[in-house]
């Protein structure tokens, strides 16, 4: 069996990234006792991403990079902004228990859409925050191994097409970490977005 649209599909990888130095590092694992899981064809991953997984089957390794304009696009400095403190402010107190340098904020702007945010800095007044994905201006290279493929169950189309819950995931969305909403069933939709390298937005 071979992967293609509405096949359940999972794989272990290692994601990795340029430094500075331009040599590749290790970004993310996903590994075969906690590999990423999803239902093909259903907009769950980057495009990129399952084109370069479709017909391959159980056992098959592959090893290809996305680039940044097929990733997460360039990093862009205006989605760096900063926020009254007022905004994280729950029952009279500043959130400073979970607003705090280094989280993810899952956030909403004024037309609705879900965004993620990283707080890079807390002032006096302000919170300075970057909604650029953590991968943006990056090329993603995968390297990895076909662990399961087969036919997707009814149920786990439904969960694929869902609205995902969780708050934050922590990159492999089938392991969120614990500051996670505890909706997560194995997949991300994209609306929320991982953080990682491997979801659609």
């Amino acid at each position: 069996m071979i992967i293609e649209d509405k096949k359940f599909v999972a794989v272990s990888y290692d994601l990795f990234i340029k430094d500075e130095e331009g040599k590749l590092e290790l970004w993310e694992q996903a590994p075969a006792s906690e590999p990423l899981k999803f239902t093909c064809g259903l907009g769950m991953m980057l495009d990129k991403f399952e084109q370069n997984l479709r017909g391959l089957k159980e056992g098959d390794t592959f090893d290809f990079t996305i680039s940044k304009d097929d990733a997460y696009g360039e990093y862009e400095d205006g989605r760096v902004i900063e926020l009254d403190k007022s905004i994280f402010v729950v029952d009279g107190k500043f959130d400073d228990e979970y607003i705090k340098e280094g989280n993810i904020v899952p956030m909403m702007d004024a037309e609705g859409n879900r965004m993620n945010g990283i707080v890079l800095k807390i002032s006096k007044d302000k919170v300075k925050m970057d909604f650029n994905h953590p991968l943006a201006g990056e090329d993603l290279n995968f390297r990895g191994k076909v662990i399961e493929v087969r036919d997707a169950t009814e149920e786990e189309i439904a969960v694929a097409t869902k609205p995902h819950k969780c708050g934050h995931c922590g990159g492999n969305c089938g392991n969120c970490d614990s500051e996670c909403g505890g909706d997560c069933d194995g997949g991300c939709d994209g609306d929320e977005g991982c953080g990682k390298g491997h979801c659609n937005k």
